[in-house]
C-alpha cells in the first residue's frame, strides 16, 4: 500500500518509514521542509511530499491508500502549537482523508487520553489528543487508534502489553516498538475500529495484534 506518514520527520515516524518498507509498503513521507527529504528517503520513504499542517495539506493525499498520523508539536512548544498540530492538524488530516476517499487511517495518540483530567502537567496535550481521537471515531474512516505510554529511545524489544486501557502503568515503550505496531496495524482488519494502549511487555507484537477481536 502507498501509506502517507504525516509528521514523517518525527522520532517515531522515522522508525516507521523503515518498518513500513520492510513490510512491503511504499511510505509517502509528508514533511514541512524540502531539505528533510534526502534523509527520509534513505530511511525508507518511497517519496516525499512537502505540506505544512498549519496550511493547505490537500496535495499530500494524491495516490494514497492509507494514512498514519504521527505528527506532534513536541514537548518544547506551548499550548498554541498543541492546538494547531495535535488537534487541528489531526482534524484536517482526517477530513482530507475522507475527501479523498481514503478509508484506512491509523492515529498515533497517547496513553492518558481516556481521562485527561487526571494529569495537570500535560492536560492540554491529552485533551487535544482526545478530541482528535473522538473526531476520528465519529468519521466514516476505518480507523485504529494506538496509545503508547512513556517513550524511550532504547532498541526495540519486539514485545508489548496491549489492552484497551492499561491500569497498571509500570513500564515504558520504545519508539521503535511503537513504529513496529503502527506498521503492522495497517493491513490487519481485526484492528479496524479499535483503540488500545501499549507498553513494552511479554507478548510478541504480531501475536498481541492478532489476538484482537
Amino acid at each position: 500500500m502507498d501509506v502517507l506518514v504525516v509528521g514523517a520527520n518525527g522520532q517515531v515516524a522515522r522508525h516507521l518509514l523503515t518498518k513500513l518498507k520492510e513490510l512491503g509498503h511504499s511510505p509517502v513521507a509528508m514533511i514541512r521542509k524540502e531539505e528533510q527529504a534526502e534523509e527520509l528517503l534513505k530511511l525508507g520513504a518511497a517519496r516525499t511530499v512537502v505540506a505544512d499542517l498549519e496550511g493547505d495539506i490537500s496535495a499530500a493525499f494524491a495516490g494514497v491508500e492509507a494514512v498514519i498520523f504521527a505528527a506532534g508539536s513536541g514537548g518544547h512548544t506551548g499550548a498554541d502549537k498543541t492546538i494547531l498540530i495535535d488537534l487541528w492538524g489531526a482534524i484536517k488530516t482526517i477530513d482530507e482523508a475522507e475527501k479523498h476517499g481514503i478509508k484506512r487511517f491509523v492515529m498515533l495518540s497517547s496513553m492518558g487520553t481516556v481521562d485527561p483530567d487526571k494529569s495537570d502537567r500535560i492536560r492540554h496535550y491529552l485533551v487535544a489528543k482526545k478530541l482528535a481521537d473522538d473526531h476520528l471515531k465519529w468519521s466514516g474512516l476505518d480507523y485504529t487508534i494506538v496509545r503508547p505510554g512513556s517513550l524511550t529511545n532504547d532498541p526495540a524489544l519486539g514485545k508489548i502489553k496491549l489492552e484497551p486501557e492499561i491500569k497498571v502503568r509500570d513500564n515504558t515503550i520504545t519508539r521503535e516498538d511503537v513504529a513496529i505496531v503502527l506498521a503492522n496495524v495497517v493491513e490487519r482488519e481485526q484492528t479496524i475500529h479499535k483503540t488500545f494502549e501499549i507498553l513494552n511487555g511479554d507478548t510478541p507484537i504480531v501475536d498481541a495484534l492478532d489476538a484482537l477481536e
